[in-house]
């Protein structure tokens, strides 16, 4: 368990994701500095699983398409046996900080993740929201 207890709640071990989750920002952005290489890996995202474990990956860019970093995530959690996926957080290359994620992510997430918070950029600071608060009207 962290020792942050900000992030557990009462200290319970019950992971509470009303609370951006700060680890997550700081594996992504370690994670993306150590892997980027300006043209096939440009994003890195972090995940954590209900049960505390971080998830991680990074993008596959390719002109014919590719996974974005936060599909990565999925699978590798699904591979890792992971299960619910509880709080996620992209964040790209050369200090662009924490990125909103595109329309097929958020679809993704909000399918496999009904509840699950996502950590997006404000302006100002980070802020941790719903899945639902960026896809309010997603495919069903």
């Amino acid at each position: 368990m962290p020792a942050n207890p900000g992030i557990w709640g009462d200290g319970s071990g019950a992971y509470s994701p009303t609370l951006m989750d700060g680890e997550l920002i700081a594996t992504a952005t370690t994670l993306i500095e150590a892997r980027s290489d300006d043209s096939k890996h440009t994003v890195a995202a972090a995940a954590r699983a209900a049960g505390g474990q971080i998830i991680t990956g990074v993008n596959v860019s390719h002109f014919t398409g590719g996974p974005c970093a936060e599909l990565v995530v999925i699978g590798q959690a699904v591979t890792e046996g992971a299960g619910e996926l509880v709080e996620i957080v992209a964040v790209g290359d050369q200090q662009r900080g924490v990125l909103s994620p595109c329309g097929r992510c958020r679809q993704v997430l909000a399918d496999y993740f009904p509840e699950i918070r996502v950590i997006i950029p404000t302006g100002t600071e980070p802020r941790s929201v719903a899945i639902a608060e960026l896809l309010p009207w997603g495919f069903s």
